[in-house]
């Protein structure tokens, strides 16, 4: 009786699955609402002004509740644990740098792909949540740098001004490393608020589900069908930002910086990609990362150590290409045009953000709505790309952890600690 009771418990669905239930179920709904129902109180003020609209913009509240302190608490202790890397000199040096040039590039491509695909046309968010849409204000490029230094860090948190959240955070976290002992209990303090900020992030998530259905229903309620067709654009967006990324991005620097094969780079390492699709977890594909870059492509262990784990923190070039192209997409569903300054906000706000992107599930939507936010959009678009999410969530992972291994692979070339011949093994040299 107690395996049978065990199996049942296993079989429980995941907050993904039913996360993505919902939005069929949402989907499904607000079709049969916009189709078949007569508009008239019950259908109007009772359902899709009332019920869904209450439950999911709560949910949406929730999320935005969660934004200013998950993101300082876990940029704090992202920033201080990074600061311990010193004593690796160079090697910690070159690979943050690397990490973050290469998320700034994800995010570059997914504007720019976004841009050329324009996903959101044809979804009128604006006509169906009046008031609700707050247009970014055009600031210049200048404007947009000064605006990152707080000159009052509390009314930057007070008010949610998330560039500005983002450099004082970096700073108490680098500094916290810094002081080392002297500054022992605030870290202590700093590390026990991100552990809250993670378990209240899980608990609100629980939620998700019936937020995405609310959300969804109400949505194709007003947008019938013909709203389906932006969110597979916003997808095609998303897996070809994804695409780019890792096939040419990773690829050129690859061959720019080793000289290796990029072909047999991807054969070799294609074992750990799958396994990355499969769990959709970084951390999970860090044991098998580093075998498979010790045995098949020659890095030494003692890099690979560090710069993998590393990676699986800090370097979320999948989450950035989708926060970039969810960013276009919400834009243009709510008609509003983001100006040089406002996407070169969205880079640099997404680039930090994949600092103090937490590992657990879901966490790089709560991150998208920081960006959202930073450039004055709504968040309740949110609530479309949700339940698509899971699906991209796999692709995005593989992207993330084949960064890590072309980052770890340049830095081993660069440090002496790249064995080619483990590299071109069974075969013929062949040299790019």
């Amino acid at each position: 009786m107690e395996d049978t009771g065990a199996k049942k418990e296993k079989k429980k669905l995941g907050l993904t699955s039913r996360i993505f239930i919902g939005l069929i179920a949402g989907l499904i709904l607000g079709v049969i609402f916009n189709l078949f129902i007569p508009h008239g109180y019950i259908r109007d003020t009772v359902f899709i002004d009332g019920i869904f609209y209450v439950i999911g913009n709560g949910f949406i509240r929730l999320m935005k509740m969660l934004v200013v302190p998950l993101v300082f608490c876990s940029l704090v202790c992202g920033a201080s644990a990074i600061g311990d890397t010193k004593s690796l000199g160079k090697v910690g040096g070159k690979t943050i740098l690397f990490y973050l040039c290469t998320t700034a590039l994800a995010v570059t491509v997914a504007i720019s792909v976004a841009t050329l695909i324009r996903p959101g046309i044809g979804l009128n968010m604006a006509s169906i949540q009046k008031g609700e849409a707050v247009a970014a204000e055009s600031t210049s490029a200048v404007d947009t740098i000064l605006n990152i230094i707080p000159e009052n860090p509390i009314g930057a948190l007070a008010n949610g001004t998330m560039l500005q959240i983002i450099l004082f955070a970096l700073l108490v976290g680098i500094l916290l490393a810094k002081m080392g002992e002297k500054a022992e209990m605030i870290s202590n303090f700093m590390v026990q608020c991100n552990d809250l900020m993670m378990e209240m992030t899980n608990l609100v998530m629980q939620f998700a589900p019936l937020g995405v259905f609310c959300m969804i229903t109400r949505t194709f309620s007003n947008l019938g069908f013909d709203g389906f067709i932006p969110l597979l654009k916003y997808m095609l967006s998303v897996v070809v930002g994804l695409a780019i990324q890792c096939f040419i991005v990773y690829m050129v620097m690859l061959v720019v910086f080793t000289r290796l094969n990029p072909v047999r780079f991807i054969k070799r390492f294609f074992p750990v990609m799958a396994f990355a699709f499969s769990t959709s977890t970084s951390n999970a594909t860090i044991p098998i990362n580093i075998d498979t870059l010790e045995e098949k492509i020659g890095v030494s262990r003692r890099i690979s150590s560090f710069t993998i784990p590393l990676g699986a923190t800090i370097n979320m070039d999948g989450t950035s290409i989708m926060q970039g192209v969810a960013v276009v997409f919400a834009a243009q569903a709510y008609g509003m045009k983001l100006g040089l300054g406002g996407y070169l906000t969205v880079i640099a706000t997404a680039t930090l953000a994949s600092i103090g992107t937490a590992g657990i599930p879901s966490v790089g939507l709560v991150t998208l709505s920081m960006v959202f936010a930073a450039v004055g959009l709504p968040v309740e678009a949110i609530s479309l790309i949700m339940g698509v999410d899971r699906i991209l969530d796999m692709l995005r992972t593989a992207v993330n952890i084949t960064g890590d291994a072309v980052c770890t692979t340049v830095v081993a070339h660069q440090n002496g600690d790249l064995d080619r011949e483990v590299f071109y093994s069974d075969t013929e040299a062949e040299y790019v």
